[in-house]
């Protein structure tokens, strides 16, 4: 089996962030063959630092990698309908928007929710992506991923996963371990519409639709997520760069009697606790639309950070310091970076 591995290879067009950054040697794969033949037959390239790439949506290079990155590229969508669910497989190099629009297209309903979120479906299952009030774990039934450390496939169930908030096995104890090539999920042929976030009715309203279907909420979604969000092909960024904060209700209580000018901006996260918006959080404290050098805060939406050119990494970490001091310096609660910073 012949492999194409590249040596200094540019990783601009390779992260939505647009950074200038370099992997000392890089290989696409488009099959689980060409995974397990790099990692049993080609050894003496993967004893070395690996980092594996999806869509480059959710990583911050603020230096070039010494070693080897391998882009999935895996392609192909099936499914299988039974009497009330629908089974949909995909590569993990399929873009998510892509398989999204599969699934409203067939009117598998479950993940329309989650319209225009950047990545692959690969990536989807590591980040346990999610937005506006949906989360990749619902429809999720297992992924395939190879063991880099055995040298075969595996496969994962939903509790196997370990999904929490933006968290899975995946990123935590198996980081780097395990390179996902399959996802699998369970839609719905009897749509429940989900509009538990008022800017989904919003828009809805003002379209004067008044009784929604999963591709209403599909195009409803990606209207907001490009209003509020640049296009990473004009203009650097990964989306959302923090998660939401989740705090104890005593804690908003207190922040809102200490704060009692401030409208919260928050929503119930279950056994005592409360999400509060980490971009509402980052505006209160002035950040919204600022810009140091190139890295700054987009117009529209605080929680995302852009490069508006040349921005290095490094100045968009830097960046990203500073949020979280100040908001930790008003507010008393800790942000946490959604990307991957390398």
């Amino acid at each position: 089996m012949e492999l194409s591995i590249q040596e200094h290879f540019p990783l601009k067009k390779y992260n939505t962030f647009g950074i200038e950054a370099f992997a000392k040697q890089y290989i696409e794969i488009r099959t689980e063959a060409e995974l397990i033949y790099l990692f049993t037959e080609r050894k003496e390239i993967t004893r070395q630092p690996i980092l594996v790439l999806g869509g480059g949506s959710n990583i911050l290079f603020t230096r070039d990698f010494d070693g080897l990155v391998i882009r999935i590229n895996i392609p192909g969508i099936t499914h299988a309908i039974s009497s009330t669910a629908a089974t949909v497989v995909a590569g993990a190099g399929v873009v998510w928007n892509k398989l999204v629009w599969y699934c409203v297209d067939h009117h598998f309903a479950g993940v329309e929710n989650m319209a225009l979120i950047p990545g692959t479906v690969g990536a989807a299952p590591v980040q346990n992506i999610g937005a506006y009030g949906a989360e990749l774990k619902d429809v999720f039934v297992s992924c395939r991923a190879f063991d880099t450390q055995r040298g075969k496939i595996s496969t994962f169930d939903r509790a196997a996963c370990r999904f929490s908030y933006r968290e899975s096995l995946f990123k935590n104890e198996a980081k780097g371990r395990y390179i996902i090539t399959q996802v699998t999920f369970r839609l719905s042929l009897k749509p429940v519409i989900n509009t538990s976030y008022g800017a989904i009715n919003t828009e809805l309203a003002r379209r004067n639709i008044t009784v929604p279907t999963i591709s209403d909420i599909a195009e409803v979604v990606s209207a907001i997520r490009t209003d509020k969000l640049p296009d990473p092909s004009t203009i650097g960024n990964s989306g959302s760069f923090f998660k939401n904060p989740i705090v104890s209700i005593q804690h908003l209580e207190q922040l809102q009697s200490t704060l009692p000018d401030k409208d919260f901006v928050y929503y119930p996260a279950g056994d005592g606790c409360v999400k509060i918006a980490a971009g509402w959080l980052i505006e209160q404290c002035g950040w919204k639309g600022k810009r140091v050098g190139d890295a700054g805060t987009w117009k529209n939406q605080a929680l995302v950070l852009v490069n508006h050119g040349n921005a290095s990494g490094k100045a968009i970490y830097e960046l990203s310091e500073q949020i979280i001091q100040d908001v930790e310096s008003r507010f008393g609660i800790t942000l946490e970076r959604e990307v991957n910073i390398l």
